[in-house]
């Protein structure tokens, strides 16, 4: 059985979901009472390979929510995942994803010090952040939409703004790879660790977001959206594609301008119904088909019964091991989602 671990984008949906899913005790609270509530296993999942195989899975809702971040609650938001760990574990789960801001938690966490929660010592290796095959589908659809919107890779520059978080590096190492790519921008906040994915690559400009956006005929953005920032579309290049790779998706609202074409980056589409009703919440436009990149890891490495922590940590993320996963992810019957706005 594989697992998701998820959470919503903001108090106000979080009751809006509650409600839906008919947790009234949940809908009319306010942040305290999330910091608070425990996780629920809140919908159960079938999905069928293109192979016939069919496996089972349950959506684990962590109640963990993004103001618990900005409002400097990071012990409350951190626990919160830890014990939807927990109740995945105890629930019998072999292979339970980390989705949106759950992963990013625990990019610099030490293991070691949270393996005990109550009775339940944690089984790392049940878990995985889903990383790998985001970081994937991100490249594959660097390549596939480029080419629809009319943009030469061999002529391209892409910025990765991000460019040192797990997903963000290992998109870098993968491009630097596998394309003929013109020229990388890298951005990201921390100095020291840009100049060492520099010196890594034997390449790449680093330049502040400022500076790279306006110069970048691709971006792929996989880093949080600092509050207040904007960007302003009529300085970006014409055509221009903007692959949102972070969560919420909100790139497509904030981005509009003839020439920029907005792709939701880092989800998939599957071949098959999946049987669940979790994608509709979150507001997927087919969400019996789209999912998040991160939660089809799970389910992949449950058809193959690879039960590791596939992903976890920081720049762990090795080209094998992209390679790996796409080849099962195409084995089962999964495919980037290709759909950009303009």
């Amino acid at each position: 059985m594989f697992g998701l671990i998820g959470h919503l984008t903001s108090l106000e949906h979080a009751q809006s979901v509650a409600r839906e899913l008919g947790y009234p005790e949940y809908a009319d609270q306010g942040l305290d009472f999330w910091c608070s509530a425990p996780p629920q296993i809140v919908d159960t999942i079938k999905v069928t390979s293109v192979t016939g195989q069919q496996i089972e899975g349950r959506y684990v809702e962590s109640c963990f929510l993004p103001e618990m971040l900005a409002s400097r609650r990071i012990k409350a938001a951190t626990r919160k995942i830890i014990n939807a760990m927990a109740h995945a574990q105890k629930h019998g789960i072999h292979i339970t994803a980390l989705g949106g801001f759950s992963s990013i938690i625990f990019e610099n966490f030490n293991l070691q010090q949270i393996s005990q929660v109550r009775n339940i010592k944690l089984e790392f290796e049940r878990f995985t952040t889903g990383n790998t095959h985001t970081a994937y589908i991100l490249c594959r659809q660097v390549e596939q939409v480029s080419q629809q919107v009319g943009i030469n890779l061999s002529e391209a520059t892409i910025a990765v703004c991000g460019a040192t978080g797990d997903i963000g590096s290992a998109v870098c190492r993968w491009l630097d790879a596998n394309t003929d790519m013109k020229e990388l921008l890298l951005i990201a906040r921390n100095q020291e660790r840009l100049q060492a994915l520099q010196e890594e690559l034997g390449r790449g400009k680093i330049l502040s977001m400022e500076e790279a956006l306006p110069q970048a005929d691709i971006i792929v953005w996989v880093a949080s959206m600092p509050k207040g920032m904007e960007i302003d579309p009529t300085q970006l290049k014409q055509p221009c594609l903007l692959i949102d790779g972070g969560y919420p998706k909100n790139m497509s609202n904030l981005v509009k301008h003839p020439g920029v074409h907005v792709l939701n980056g880092g989800i998939v589409e599957h071949s098959l119904d999946i049987d669940w009703r979790i994608m509709t919440i979150v507001n997927m436009d087919a969400p019996a088909r789209q999912l998040f990149a991160c939660f089809a890891e799970s389910m992949l490495l449950e058809f193959e019964k690879l039960y590791t922590n596939f992903s976890w940590g920081r720049n762990q993320i090795t080209l094998e091991k992209m390679d790996l996963i796409g080849q099962v992810s195409r084995k089962h019957g999964f495919r980037p989602l290709l759909t950009v706005s303009s």
